[in-house]
C-alpha cells in the first residue's frame, strides 16, 4: 500500500516497552529511532511494567468474558489506535520479555471479543521490533523477530523490520554513533 503525502500526518506510533527496567538500552534505542520521525507523527509510549495484566488463561468455548477494563482496555485501545506498533523488548532467552509475551497473548483474547473486530482492525498496520541484546550474535534474535514477523503475517499486518543492537551497558549504546545513526533512520521516510 502506497501512502500519499496527506496520509503522513495521520501516522500514530505506539511504542510498547517490554523491559522491567526504565531507560535501558532497548528503550534508549527505541527513543533514538522515534527521534527520526517527522514532528507531526503521533507517539504513544506504554511501559508494560507500569500496566500489569492478569495472568493469561485461554477462554473455553461458551465462557463469558467481561469487556476489557483498566490496563487491558488502555492497551487494547492504544494497540487499535495506532498505525504503527513498535514492540521494544530486550532479548530474554532468545525471545521477548515475559511482560511482552503476556501482552501478545492478550491479542488472542481480543480476537475473540465480539464487536471489537481486532483482527480486521489490525490488518494494514505496521509491526516493528526494537531490541538490544547483551551477549551473542544478531542471529540469536531470530526467534524474537520470527515470532513478531509471523504475528504480523497472521494478522495481515506489514512487517516494518527489526532494529537490533548488541549493548550490555548503557554506555555501549551511547558510545556507538553508527548504531544511533541507524536508529534515527530506522522508520525510514514516512512518505
Amino acid at each position: 500500500m502506497t501512502r500519499t503525502p496527506g496520509d503522513v500526518a495521520t501516522r500514530n506510533f505506539t511504542f510498547v516497552l517490554g523491559s522491567a527496567r526504565s531507560g535501558g538500552n532497548t528503550e534508549a534505542l527505541a527513543r533514538h529511532a522515534a527521534g527520526g520521525l517527522r514532528p507531526d507523527t503521533g507517539r504513544t509510549w506504554l511501559r508494560l511494567h507500569d500496566l500489569p495484566l492478569p495472568e493469561f488463561t485461554e477462554p473455553r468455548p461458551g465462557d463469558g468474558r467481561p469487556a476489557p477494563r483498566g490496563n487491558e482496555k488502555l492497551l487494547l485501545d492504544a494497540t487499535l489506535g495506532s498505525t504503527d506498533l513498535v514492540v521494544a523488548s530486550p532479548l530474554y532467552w532468545y525471545s521477548v520479555s515475559a511482560a511482552t509475551k503476556l501482552y501478545l497473548d492478550y491479542w488472542a483474547l481480543w480476537m475473540g471479543l465480539p464487536d471489537v473486530g481486532f483482527r480486521e482492525r489490525m490488518r494494514g498496520k505496521t509491526l516493528w521490533a526494537v531490541t538490544a541484546y547483551a551477549r551473542g550474535e544478531a542471529r540469536d534474535t531470530d526467534p524474537l523477530t520470527g515470532m513478531l514477523r509471523q504475528t504480523a503475517d497472521y494478522l495481515g499486518m506489514r512487517w516494518g523490520g527489526a532494529l537490533l543492537t548488541r549493548a550490555g551497558r548503557p554506555a555501549d549504546l551511547e558510545g556507538d554513533p553508527a548504531v544511533l545513526r541507524r536508529a534515527a533512520r530506522f522508520f525510514g521516510d514516512p512518505g
